[in-house]
């Protein structure tokens, strides 16, 4: 198999860190693998540590009339059997250096794009069954419709991170980029509600990083939250903590849960679209109410004070990671889905 990837993604996000991830563990497993990137210098780093010779492109605005002409040719001497194309700017550049090609183009979607961005594809894949129905009802036929889902590094095991926080404390980790729409603030809201003994370490960066930080000094919260800015060490940081918290309003998937689940460590989220189909309530995990910190933090400082039921929770996860979201299992549905992909295009 022969099988290029697309991406013109940002330098951070979960897209992009799970491209990273298949580019890597398919090139691992024997596949012949190109991966396109927008032009940075630290994915293509990781990239090349890994065995893999990235083509960075400049993939700019409606005006960039060169990526077309440099992707197409990457693509023709590579030789590629399928393309996936991962978001929309991607599908867009991969649409016009595909035309009269030999190759079946596939776009990777991760959440309610606009559809136009993949007119060009063949085959669409999503990573969660709720958005292959989205996709389905704005009319794209199921049968060039495919669910493959994410696979997270296994994380069991890892040596807990130091954290800036006071010794002794009970700490809550909670991971993503500082933007409305993963509200940290209800979590905030939440700690605020709990015993002084709970802490929070906060990874990751973003726009709401001064509303957030006003907001710890409004709550008298001080040294009980420490932001860490964006961190590569996630095994160490859930080795670290006690309860892993994913209050987001809008999560279409959610890598971090997938995290939370391999390193075996009790998750609790709030119910947008992701969570809920990725976590079985008080089996896997436990889903609260979005943007409600009273039932944020009931849940919470129920798990803090039974250890064995959130050790319980922790050891579901962590056999619904090694079932479905290790990364043997979503390797074999990828091959599968490429072999099928390459076949239809002939």
């Amino acid at each position: 198999m022969r099988v290029a990837h697309v991406m013109a993604g940002a330098p951070q996000g979960g897209a992009e860190g799970f491209f990273e991830r298949l580019a890597i563990a398919q090139h691992r497993s024997g596949m012949q693998v190109l991966a396109v990137i927008r032009r940075d210098a630290d994915r293509a780093a990781r990239l090349a540590q890994a065995g893999l010779t990235p083509v960075q492109l400049r993939f700019g605005g409606p005006l960039d009339l060169f990526t077309p002409r440099h992707l197409r040719a990457a693509l023709r001497e590579f030789a590629p059997q399928v393309v996936v194309a991962w978001m929309n700017r991607a599908a867009r550049f991969a649409r016009l250096a595909s035309e009269g090609a030999p190759w079946t183009l596939v776009g990777r979607l991760g959440g309610q794009y606009d559809l136009r961005y993949y007119r060009g594809c063949g085959l669409l894949v999503a990573n969660t069954k709720g958005l292959c129905d989205w996709i389905a009802e704005q009319g794209w036929p199921r049968d060039r419709l495919q669910h493959l889902p994410n696979f997270a590094e296994d994380l069991a095991g890892a040596v807990p991170a130091p954290l800036p926080l006071a010794p002794g404390g009970r700490v809550l980790l909670a991971m993503g980029r500082l933007h409305p729409n993963k509200d940290f603030a209800t979590l905030l809201r939440a700690l605020a509600q709990l015993p002084g003994d709970v802490q929070l370490a906060l990874a990751g960066d973003g726009p709401e990083r001064a509303a957030l930080t006003r907001l710890v000094e409004e709550l008298k919260l001080g040294d009980r939250v420490a932001f860490l800015g964006w961190r590569r060490d996630v095994g160490a940081l859930l080795a670290a903590c006690r309860i892993l918290v994913v209050p987001s309003r809008i999560e279409p998937l959610g890598n971090v849960v997938l995290e939370g689940f391999s390193a075996g460590k009790p998750v609790v989220a709030a119910e947008a679209a992701g969570p809920r189909e990725l976590i079985e309530d008080r089996r896997t995990g436990i889903l609260v109410p979005i943007g409600h910190p009273t039932a944020l933090a009931r849940a919470l400082a129920g798990l803090l004070a039974d250890p064995q039921r959130a050790q319980a929770l922790g050891a579901a996860g962590r056999a619904e990671f090694l079932a479905r979201h290790a990364e043997a299992p979503v390797l074999t549905a990828w091959r599968e889905f490429l072999n099928a992909a390459a076949r239809s295009k002939g």
